[in-house]
């Protein structure tokens, strides 16, 4: 027991610092890829909806692109492929330069995109479970569309779309763990280190279900408070009605 939990310690010769930094890199890659992927799959939600044919269409191709690829090779693409874009670009430029995009933001994209392609789809069928009415009716008290989609909708669907975002959510931590092919320290990479250094792959790869299991739960916490909170809203809401 004592060498397991030198294994595990904080100090000289311990992982513990370095697993403890892979779950910051991870939550802080999940939280930072939440708000960009669902003010895309708004956005694209809203393109689905359009009257534009072309811009419709563009929404259908980008979910279907998105959600059919594997969420690891959207990482490669996204990581590698833009790196070697952007050197042919600067190449025809006349510059010869190595370019290298940071992985973090790389993770943050390639994740964030995927997110927003399933996102779409809960915001869109949000939007056809609010009755034709409630736009009528913010029309008939004078409100503007950006006022009548602020003021009315946008509440509505919240709460529509709450459960199904946040199992997206739950998905979401899961798949930061691709984020460790393209060299972020994150739980998965530094578990995985420590295991193949001190050859204890069972006890470094468990301590890696052990956290993403805790993160789960704790956002299984924070989303019930959330949805409490969006039905007690409502509820208030009608009551005042």
């Amino acid at each position: 027991m004592e060498y397991y939990a030198r294994l595990l310690s904080f100090g000289e010769g311990g992982w513990g610092t370095s697993i403890a930094h892979g779950v910051l890199i991870t939550i802080s890659l999940a939280l930072a890829t939440l708000p960009f992927g669902l003010l895309i799959g708004f956005l694209v939600a809203l393109g689905q909806q359009s009257k534009e044919r072309s811009v419709r269409l563009a929404a259908g191709i980008y979910t279907t692109v998105f959600r059919g690829l594997p969420e690891l090779l959207t990482m490669f693409l996204i990581y590698f492929g833009a790196q070697i874009g952007l050197e042919k670009l600067v190449a025809i430029l006349g510059i010869d330069a190595r370019i290298e995009i940071n992985s973090f933001a790389a993770g943050m994209l390639a994740l964030g995109v995927v997110f927003s392609s399933y996102a779409s789809e809960v915001f869109l069928s949000a939007f056809r479970a609010i009755p034709a009415g409630q736009y009528e009716a913010g029309y008939a008290i004078g409100l503007s569309n950006r006022l009548t989609m602020r003021k009315i909708i946008l509440p509505q669907l919240t709460r529509i779309a709450l459960p199904g975002l946040a199992n997206l959510w739950m998905v979401l931590l899961k798949d930061t763990s691709f984020i460790s092919v393209i060299g972020l320290a994150d739980i998965m990479r530094q578990t995985g280190i420590a295991a193949r250094v001190t050859k204890e792959a069972f006890l470094f790869y468990g301590i890696a279900c052990l956290l993403y299991l805790a993160l789960a739960i704790i956002s299984s916490f924070f989303i019930i408070r959330i949805e409490n909170w969006a039905y007690q809203s409502q509820n208030m809401g009608k009551g005042r009605a």
